[in-house]
Formats: structure tokens, C-alpha cells, sequence
């Protein structure tokens, strides 16, 4: 961590953070609505950057450290940090689509791996079992916890259904900078790492491989995918640490409204 300051955050602070994060939840469901074989990733980054702007926000990953644009397309074997591109989506891709907002100083940073067209019962498990260790690990997300139980949660979730788990992108705490301390790895054992306290705002993201943990990175200098090209998938929450249970501030309710339809 290089001793990086972690920031607390109040509750007003904490209602900046909702704000941005429920903008990004509304911001995929936009997406969510155009999704289909033969759109482009490129495609459904103009609707989030309209529906941001539209929404008093500003992209937050466009020009963060060079970045081109405002989403994170990451389409089948690309775990994180693709770069939209005009290449049509076919019936059964699964594609990450991770958004930033800022928004009255704040960021909301939220992702969501969606289906295109009918995918395969294997992709659906893999989906669904990434899902849940977000989950899981959320309900670790509590006061007096350590940062071990939450990375815990999600490997050994993962790895009981026989995934990998990437080791060197992790989640990380939010607010007036997209990337806050301290860093929240998606493995680790309980009771182990920093203490969490009440007022922590984190970005908790599982990001969950279909075979091998191991990634590499493409020439563009962003796009991570798997060593063994297998499908990846990617959702994340941000979350404030609280005594009992933690408060999810993001949400994926826009979006899986738009989805079950």
C-alpha cells in the first residue's frame, strides 16, 4: 500500500457516493436496453456518456490516466479494462461492462457482466457463482471484520466451483478519487489484513475466471484477458462498511429490471 492514506467517509460524504453510484446503476440499465447481437460495445458507450451528462455527471474513466472512453467493455476471455470498439456483439457473448461517474465530487464505480442472446448453461454458472461471491463478500463488509474476510469470501466461493480467481486487478475504496486505499484483493484468509472500520467506502469486485487465475495484458496497454482465453466475468458493488451489515450504495436493480422484461 505504500502507507496511502485511507479516508473515512461521513454520512454526508456517504449521500454524494450513493448519489454517483444509483447514477451508475441507471446508467447500465440505459445500456442494458440496447444490448443485443450486432450492437457494438462502441455503441453502448455513447448511451452511457449521454445518459451521465444527461444526469449532471461526468464520465469517470474517460481520460483517467488516458483512457478513451467512458465505459470498460471487456467481451469473453477479457477480464477487465477492454476499450470500446466497433466490432458487433454475437449471440453468446458475455461482455463486462464496468462504468464511472462523478458526479458533486464523487465517484460511483459499478459493474455488470451481461449475456447476448441465449449463452451456454456453463457461462450462466459461471455468471451466476461470480455474482454471489460478490454477494458474499459484501456480508463480510462489517465493522470489526478484517480485509482478509472479504477476500476470503469470494475465493473460496469461486474456487469451490472450480474458477480462478485473478489475483493481480483488485477492488479498492472510493470517493473524491476513483482509486482510494486501501486495496480489497478477491483472495486472502480470514481474520487477516487491516481492521475495517465504520465509514469505509470500498469497491468490492470479483473478477472470475472460467479456468486459470493467470491473465495477461493486450498491446493497447488496458485490456486484461485470461492466459487460457477461457470466458471471464466481472460484477461489482460499492459498499460502506456499517456495524452488522454493510450498505450496498450502488445497485443492480435498474438493471435487472430492463433484463426481465
Amino acid at each position: 500500500m505504500g502507507g496511502r492514506k485511507i479516508y473515512y467517509k461521513t454520512e454526508e460524504e456517504i449521500d454524494l457516493l450513493r448519489e454517483s453510484s444509483l447514477l451508475v446503476g441507471r446508467t447500465l440499465a440505459e445500456v442494458a436496453k440496447v444490448l443485443k447481437p450486432g450492437v457494438s460495445t462502441l455503441d453502448i458507450d455513447k448511451v452511457a456518456e449521454e445518459c451521465i451528462r444527461d444526469n449532471e455527471g461526468v464520465p469517470g474513466f474517460l481520460n483517467y490516466n488516458g483512457f478513451p472512453n467512458s465505459l470498460c467493455t471487456s467481451v469473453n476471455s477479457q477480464v477487465v479494462h477492454g476499450i470500446p470498439n466497433d466490432t458487433p456483439l454475437e449471440e453468446g457473448d458475455i461482455v463486462s461492462v464496468d462504468c464511472g461517474v462523478l458526479k458533486n465530487g464523487f465517484y460511483g464505480d459499478s459493474a455488470y457482466t451481461f449475456t447476448i442472446g441465449e449463452v451456454s448453461d456453463e457461462i450462466k454458472k459461471l455468471l451466476r457463482v461470480t455474482k454471489e461471491s460478490l454477494y458474499l463478500a459484501i456480508e463480510q463488509a462489517v465493522a470489526g471484520n478484517r480485509m482478509g474476510d472479504i477476500g476470503y469470501a469470494v475465493q473460496h466461493h469461486a474456487e469451490s466451483n472450480g474458477y480462478g480467481v485473478v489475483r493481480e486487478l483488485v477492488g479498492h475504496g472510493l470517493g473524491q478519487n476513483l482509486h482510494e486505499a486501501p486495496e480489497v484483493p478477491n483472495y486472502g484468509r480470514r481474520g487477516n489484513g487491516m481492521k475495517l472500520r465504520e465509514g469505509l467506502v470500498l469497491a468490492i469486485e470479483p473478477m472470475i475466471n472460467m479456468g486459470v487465475r493467470q491473465v495477461k495484458q493486450l498491446n493497447d496497454g488496458w485490456t486484461i484477458k485470461t492466459a487460457d482465453n477461457l470466458p471471464s466475468a466481472h460484477f461489482e458493488h460499492d459498499v460502506v462498511v456499517r456495524k452488522g451489515k454493510a450498505e450496498i450504495l450502488s445497485t443492480f436493480e435498474y438493471i435487472e429490471e430492463v433484463l426481465n422484461k
